[in-house]
């Protein structure tokens, strides 16, 4: 009887040491997976907003340049707008998430 009992309760404790360390390996994986997904979305956002700017800056002089006389301010502001979308997009995509 107590050699029955003896191993009725090494199988339990190894069981519960089986158990705790597959949900010691899945709560690393949700740590590790979550860190990363908002370290790259971080990222991502960054891209993105220099792109923007960088955009904007290059569709501002370009549509001055192209601009006809009085129509200069007009030219600059849709190329202005029509970079920073355009860069956003841009910057936004080449991301490696």
């Amino acid at each position: 009887m107590t050699k029955t009992m003896s191993r009725a309760l090494i199988a339990a404790g190894l069981a519960l040491s089986l158990a705790s360390a597959g949900s010691a390996d899945a709560q690393y994986y949700h740590h590790y997976y979550h860190h990363h997904y908002y370290r790259c979305r971080a990222g991502q956002r960054r891209d993105a907003n220099t792109g923007t700017v960088l955009g904007a800056v290059a569709g501002g002089l370009a549509g001055n340049s192209l601009a006809r006389g009085g129509g200069r301010l007009g030219g600059t502001l849709i190329g202005a707008g029509v970079g920073a979308v355009a860069g956003h997009q841009i910057a936004k995509g080449t991301h490696p998430c």
